[in-house]
């Protein structure tokens, strides 16, 4: 399609702050500014990226509103609309040109389907996929191959699950999810009671787990069903690859848990938290709205919203960046210290 048509499908010449077509060249997909060709749409936002725009190849780029970017399309003559937000328009713009593989709606003769299904239209369900009995499935869904659906389990409409999941029972899975291969979502929690001889007495999980509308869970990440009431996700969550979280956590809208990010039972998380990669959060911690926390963070104790933390016990980010700055120079500070206690020394040694 031409530049402007992808322009008016995306919607963009009452946000734009400018727009030059040129030549309003052909756009047939995307591509990174380094590797895109004459026919391909790219994106620029960040500065310390502004010689791979120079050198782009790109039949048409999406680029901040920034005098700097502007000029250099225009001297370089290469199609380009300034917007506010360019990478979220390029999302917008892959969903356009990229579509996921989605079978046509059907039940493989393969699967194993118990009699009391609630199955809505449009369904796909593949090879040898296994659903207990009392589940409810809503329209659109996908199950791919080999998953196991386990009973007394609601899936909303349009929830694509894919090849070798496993949904554990009673848990409710809300409407437009998508769960990674791998995942186990509802599995029992790690609950166990010491005993006085020192062994240990498992604790039954009775509980559930509950996605809302709009939550995506990576690969092999495991959602641990509480072990009397649920854990609770909340809309429009991300859950990354090997993500772990324990029984009966609870977590508000929009968070974002990034690979082998890890929350033991009973975390409760706000709104937009933020946890990087390996993030790890001790039992029954709260964890403040809009909380941003730095890969390999150590959270030991409540944060409060709004906080931005980093590090192992973690505090806060700005002090722990001093603090890191300070170690690498700690050898040099060491032999200062050292040298100034033999001064000291020599003081004290001088006759008075």
């Amino acid at each position: 399609m031409k530049f402007s048509q992808l322009l008016n499908q995306l919607d963009v010449s009452k946000s734009a702050a400018k727009i030059e077509l040129g030549s309003d060249p052909d756009i047939t997909g995307l591509s990174t500014l380094e590797s895109a060709q004459v026919e391909q749409l790219a994106f620029f936002e960040n500065i310390r990226f502004f010689s791979q725009l120079s050198q782009t190849q790109a039949g048409a780029v999406l680029v901040p509103d920034n005098a700097e970017a502007i000029a250099l399309m225009q001297s370089r003559q290469i199609p380009f609309a300034a917007v506010a937000q360019p990478r979220l328009l390029f999302a917008q713009a892959l969903n356009i040109f990229y579509q996921p593989y989605q079978p046509p709606a059907g039940i493989d003769p393969s699967a194993s389907i118990a009699a009391n299904v609630a199955i809505g239209t449009d369904v796909y369900i593949g090879p040898n996929v296994v659903v207990h009995p009392n589940v409810q499935i809503g329209a659109g869904v996908y199950l791919h191959a080999n998953v196991v659906i386990y009973a007394g389990v609601t899936i909303g409409d349009r929830t694509v699950i894919h090849a070798n999941t496993v949904i554990h029972e009673r848990s409710v899975i809300g409407n437009d999810c998508l769960i990674h291969s791998g995942a186990a979502i509802g599995s029992e929690g790690f609950g166990f009671v010491p005993t006085a001889q020192g062994t240990w007495t498992k604790m039954p999980q009775a509980g559930r787990t509950v996605l809302a509308d709009r939550v995506e869970v990576g690969c092999n990440a495991a959602i641990d069903r509480g072990a009397i009431g649920d854990t609770y996700i909340g809309t429009g969550t991300k859950i990354d690859n090997l993500v772990q979280i324990g029984h009966g956590c609870t977590m508000g809208n929009d968070c974002l848990l990034a690979g082998q990010a890890g929350l033991a039972g009973g975390v409760k998380l706000g709104k937009n938290v933020i946890l990087a990669g390996q993030v790890g959060v001790t039992n029954h911690l709260q964890i403040g709205d809009r909380v941003i926390a730095g890969a390999q963070a150590g959270i030991a104790q409540n944060v409060p919203a709004g906080s931005q933390i980093q590090g192992t016990p973690a505090f806060s980010q700005k002090v722990w960046l001093k603090a890191s700055a300070l170690f690498r120079r700690w050898p040099e500070i060491y032999k200062m210290i050292k040298q100034i206690q033999r001064d000291l020394e020599e003081i004290k040694a001088r006759p008075k």
